[in-house]
C-alpha cells in the first residue's frame, strides 16, 4: 500500500525533472546547438544531465518526505518519549549531483535536547552535509592523489563540492570502521586450504607536521638547528619522519624449486611457473606501533588458520626491532613459524662485498656475486661467509677495503638460521618479499611521498587505510559495512524500536 501511495503521488514532485528533461530535448534540437561540435555537445548534455539528476532525487525526496506517516511520538534510547511534532523540517544535502533539501518530521520533547528524525534513520542521512554518494566519490579520490586534486576532481567531474578542509576530516570519517571491518571478517572462518600461510612486514617512512613526530623524533628534531640556510642536511631529513609499518598476509601454493632454478647457471637455467599470491590482506598504519601491527599480523593468519593445520611463513629482512616483536608475538601465540630471510637482502649484501674485489662495472663481479648466491641457496651461507673473509686476508685487504666484505659476511653468520634455502626452496615456500615491497610502493611511497607533503596523523592513517582496503580488494564490501555503521551509529542507537533496514 504504502509504495502504491508513493508512485501515485510522483507527478508533482518530478514536475521539474520533467521540465529539465524537456529543456535538454529543446536545446539538442536548437539551431545553436546544431551548428556545435560533438565535445561540446557532450559538455551540454553532462551540465544539464547532472542538473537533470539533482532533480530526480530531489523529487525522490520530496516523495519520501509526503509518504512519511506522522507518529504520535517517538522513543529515544534515553527512554525519554518525544511526542512534539514539527513537520517540513529541513536540511541540506550535499550529493555527486549538486545540492539537495531534505523535508521530515522532527519529533522532540520539553526540556529534552536532541531531536529525533526517523526519516534520516530510513535514508540513512549522514550528520554532516555530504552523502554517502559523495563521500566514497572522494575517498576514492583523496586515496590517489592530493587533497588539492581531490577537490578539483570533485568539482570538475560531479554536481557536489567539498572544500580541502572538510576533504581532510572526511577521508578521517570514512575510514573510521576499517579495524571493525576486519574484526567482523574473523566471524567468516578459516580458509578451506592447506597451503602455506605467509606473513611479511617492512617500514616506510612519512614525512610529517612536527607535533605528530614520534616522542623520541620529536626531540630529536627539537635538538637540531638548522645547519643550511636554504636546505635541511641528512640528519635534519631524518628527523622528519614518522615510519609507518606495512604488513602482509597471502596464501599461496607450494612451488617446489631448486637453486639452479632461482640463479641462472649456463647450461642449466630452469624455467619455472609463476605462482599467485591469493586471498591477499596488505595494509600500512603509521598511527600504531610496528608491536601491535606485527600482533594484527598474528591475528589475521590466526583467524585464517586457528588450528594451526597450514604451515605459517614469515618473511623478513633482518631488522632487529623487527624480529624481537615477531619472536615476542610467537612466543604469545604459541605457533610454529618459519621465518626466512628475504633473498634480495642477501643478494645486495653480496654486491656490496663484491665491489670490494672488482671495480664497478665488471662483469667479474656478477659472476662471482651469481657463484655465491647459488652456494647460498644451496644452504651454504656459513662457508660463502669464511670464503669471502680468506679471499680478502690473502689479498691483503686493510679494514676499510674489506669493509663491504665483512658487513656482508657478519649478515650471513648472524642470520644463518634463517637462511637455510635449499629446505625452504624444497617445501615450496617463498623466499623472497616482492609482495610487501609492492605493498611498500603502492600504500606509502606512491601516494605520501608526493613532493612537499607534510602530514598530519590522522589523515595520513586515513589515506592508508583506503589505499589498504583497495589494495586488498576490500573497498566494497567495506563500503557495505561502513554504511550499516553509520545507521547504528547516527540513528539506531539514538531511537528504541526502530529497525530503519527493514523500513528502506
Amino acid at each position: 500500500m504504502k509504495q502504491a501511495y508513493i508512485i501515485s503521488r510522483g507527478t508533482e514532485e518530478f514536475a521539474s525533472a520533467r521540465e529539465q528533461f524537456a529543456l535538454i530535448v529543446d536545446r539538442l534540437q536548437s539551431a545553436a546547438v546544431l551548428s556545435m561540435e560533438h565535445g561540446e555537445v557532450e559538455g551540454l548534455i553532462s551540465r544539464e544531465g547532472t542538473e537533470l539528476m539533482r532533480r530526480l532525487l530531489q523529487g525522490h525526496l520530496d516523495v519520501r518526505a509526503a509518504a512519511e506517516t506522522r507518529e504520535r511520538g517517538v522513543r529515544g534510547a534515553d527512554g525519554v518519549v518525544r511526542s512534539h511534532v514539527r513537520e517540513g523540517c529541513r536540511r541540506r544535502l550535499g550529493t555527486i549531483f549538486g545540492e539537495v533539501e531534505v523535508r521530515r518530521c522532527g519529533y522532540s520533547a520539553p526540556e529534552e535536547g536532541g531531536s529525533l528524525f526517523p526519516l534520516d534513520g530510513e535514508l540513512n542521512l549522514p550528520k554532516d552535509r555530504y552523502s554517502h554518494g559523495l563521500r566514497e566519490r572522494l575517498a576514492f579520490e583523496v586515496a590517489r592523489g592530493s587533497f588539492d586534486e581531490a577537490v578539483r576532481a570533485i568539482e570538475t567531474t560531479t554536481g557536489g563540492q567539498v572544500p580541502k578542509r572538510q576533504a581532510e576530516e572526511l577521508a578521517a570519517k570514512v575510514s573510521q570502521d576499517f579495524e571493525a571491518f576486519y574484526e567482523d571478517r574473523a566471524s567468516q572462518g578459516p580458509e578451506e586450504t592447506l597451503d602455506p600461510l605467509v606473513m611479511s612486514e617492512d617500514g616506510k617512512g612519512i614525512v610529517m607536521r612536527k607535533e605528530d613526530l614520534r616522542e623520541a623524533t620529536k626531540r630529536a628534531a627539537e635538538r637540531d638547528a638548522h645547519k643550511l640556510k636554504t636546505r635541511l642536511s641528512q640528519g635534519e631529513k631524518r628527523n622528519r619522519k614518522r615510519m609507518a609499518t606495512v604488513a602482509a598476509v597471502y596464501s599461496i601454493e607450494r612451488q617446489v624449486r631448486t637453486p639452479e632454478s632461482i640463479m641462472s647457471v649456463e647450461g642449466q637455467k630452469e624455467e619455472v611457473p609463476k605462482v599467485r599470491a591469493r586471498h591477499k590482506r596488505v595494509w600500512a598504519s603509521v598511527e600504531r606501533t610496528p608491536e601491535q601491527v606485527t600482533e594484527e599480523v598474528f591475528q589475521e593468519a590466526r583467524r585464517r588458520d586457528p588450528e594451526g593445520k597450514r604451515p605459517w611463513v614469515m618473511l623478513v629482512d633482518g631488522h632487529e626491532g623487527q624480529l624481537e616483536d615477531i619472536h615476542a608475538a610467537i612466543e604469545r601465540h604459541g605457533v610454529e613459524v618459519t621465518l626466512i630471510l628475504d633473498f634480495i637482502h642477501v643478494l645486495e649484501y653480496l654486491w656490496k662485498a663484491a665491489w670490494c674485489f672488482f671495480v664497478p662495472g665488471c662483469q667479474e663481479a656478477e659472476a662471482w656475486v651469481g657463484e655465491r648466491a647459488l652456494q647460498i641457496l644451496r644452504g651454504k651461507a656459513s662457508d660463502v661467509a669464511a670464503g669471502m673473509r680468506r679471499s680478502a686476508t690473502l689479498r691483503d685487504l686493510c679494514q676499510v677495503e674489506r669493509k663491504g666484505i665483512d658487513g656482508c659476511a657478519d649478515y650471513l653468520v648472524k642470520y644463518r638460521e634463517m637462511l637455510r634455502y635449499d629446505r625452504y626452496l624444497a617445501e615450496g615456500f617463498p623466499i623472497a618479499t616482492g609482495v610487501i615491497e609492492g605493498a611498500c610502493r603502492h600504500l606509502v611511497r606512491d601516494r605520501m611521498d608526493i613532493t612537499g607533503a607534510r602530514w598530519r596523523l590522522r589523515s595520513a592513517e586515513a589515506i592508508l587505510k583506503l589505499r589498504s582496503l583497495h589494495s586488498s580488494g576490500d573497498t566494497e564490501a567495506y563500503w557495505a559495512f561502513h554504511k550499516a555503521e553509520e545507521q547504528t551509529r547516527n540513528h539506531l542507537s539514538r531511537m528504541a524500536s526502530h529497525d530503519f533496514r527493514k523500513a528502506a
